[in-house]
């Protein structure tokens, strides 16, 4: 719904999906969804002179930054795929002759689900390359509330799309997708994503009758692979003993990933979702350090980098800024509550200040430990306030970095001497100063 307010606004998109803007005399207040994204975001236009004048968005395809896309590569993943294709390498060399098992794991954000996904990709194709009739399903047990008939009714739609939703238990329809692949000559590999939510709700049995199907069959090809999909290996520990065995036989485990390797997924990600030079090399490392911190998840990363690209389209920026990246930290986590920042000491309180109103003006990804305090001293000035020494100064700066409302690190390679670097990455420097402004006007003084 468009809100008018002084202006007349309206958007056009081009034959590269990229919106244009105009505003007229007056101004509108409105909210977009591209075709791509379910998302919504505000824009205007200026006007000068008469002319209107276009904004190119700083993405040139943020499909490729949607949490289904599955790129073309895996950055730090190559050695799980290759896996995953020797685990299943007897469905292409000779079909039927074995089921295979494989169990993944790893943390929220480790790419369980793209590798899955990716692998299915592969394989499909290679078997297509060699005339063999095999399909990849990825199904994800917590959308099917944890239901080994939903899944399976989900499965054996893709087959059959008007399959009736009622009238059969799970265990025949699991009887009835045998018999359609005998009937299709026909082998398929099944992804349980989020396997924990089936093992919740049905324990062992589920798992049991997916693994055990085709044991009544000993002669007939096997035709049912899984894959399993889960965050924590514990979550098999309530499964009975033989389906467990059954499930571990294969196992793939994904580490967290570490700062460097997330910098290489964002960088890969930006080259196919940004037009180029709109993402700095710091900007890359100040989203990556945030994923980082959030336990290596790059899922998390990768909606900050489509998130700070939404709040530079929104504010018609040529590139994004490490502002439009602290705008979408604190959209997605909001991390610096009022409460804290009023709890502060004076000084930290005027040194804070100084800090966000540099970062604000300078649009830098990080300062040197002397810089902060040239601001400090500034503000200190206007608040007529004696300044603190180093030590003290520093100790406040151990002490914001412990709240988490700023981050502070020695200097690496590249800069001369050591010396502390301070970076603000989880709050906009513009809301942090006018709220310690507000803060400080009340009873900073």
């Amino acid at each position: 719904m468009d809100l008018k307010v002084l202006a007349v606004s309206f958007s056009s998109e081009d034959r590269n999906g990229r919106w244009s803007y105009f505003r007229f005399t007056t101004t509108r207040i409105f909210f977009l969804t591209d075709k791509k994204h379910k998302s919504f975001f505000g824009a205007t236009v200026s006007q000068q002179g008469g002319k209107m004048r276009q904004y190119s968005s700083v993405f040139k395809d943020e499909s490729r930054l949607d949490i289904n896309y599955v790129p073309p590569s895996l950055p730090h993943r190559t050695f799980q795929l290759d896996l995953l294709n020797q685990f299943f390498r007897s469905l292409i060399e000779s079909p039927g002759k074995m089921a295979q098992r494989v169990l993944i794991t790893g943390r929220i954000g480790t790419g369980k689900t793209v590798l899955s996904q990716r692998f299915g990709l592969r394989i499909t194709r290679d078997a297509r390359e060699k005339g063999i009739n095999l399909q990849y399903v990825h199904t994800n047990c917590r959308e099917c509330k944890g239901s080994l008939f939903l899944i399976l009714q989900r499965v054996i739609s893709k087959f059959h799309p008007h399959f009736p939703k009622r009238g059969y238990s799970a265990e025949e329809i699991l009887q009835m997708l045998i018999q359609i692949l005998d009937d299709q000559d026909l082998y398929l590999i099944l992804t349980l994503d989020e396997l924990d939510a089936l093992i919740r709700n049905g324990g062992s049995e589920p798992l049991y009758n997916l693994t055990r199907i085709q044991e009544d069959r000993p002669d007939a090809p096997r035709r049912l692979s899984l894959i399993c999909i889960l965050r924590e290996i514990e979550h098999a520990d309530s499964l009975d003993p033989s389906t467990r065995s059954t499930l571990q036989h294969n196992t793939i485990h994904l580490a967290e990933y570490s700062r460097s390797q997330l910098l290489d997924i964002l960088s890969d990600r930006v080259s196919l979702a940004f037009r180029v030079g709109v993402v700095s090399r710091d900007i890359l490392s100040l989203i990556a350090g945030l994923a980082s911190f959030e336990g290596g998840d790059a899922r998390y990363g990768i909606e900050l980098l489509w998130r700070a690209g939404k709040y530079a389209d929104v504010s018609r920026l040529v590139e994004v800024s490490a502002e439009c990246v602290r705008r979408a930290a604190a959209s997605v986590y909001p991390t610096v509550h009022k409460d804290v920042v009023s709890a502060l000491q004076v000084h930290e309180k005027l040194f804070l200040l100084g800090v966000a109103r540099r970062f604000k003006q300078t649009g830098a990804v990080q300062m040197s430990m002397g810089e902060a305090e040239e601001s400090y001293a500034i503000v200190c000035e206007e608040y007529e306030k004696r300044r603190l020494g180093h030590t003290q100064v520093w100790k406040y700066v151990k002490d914001l970095s412990a709240v988490g409302i700023i981050e502070s690190r020695l200097s690496g390679v590249g800069q001369r001497g050591k010396t502390t670097m301070i970076s603000l990455s989880k709050v906009p420097a513009s809301d942090l100063e006018r709220e310690l402004v507000k803060v400080l006007s009340v009873g900073g003084k």
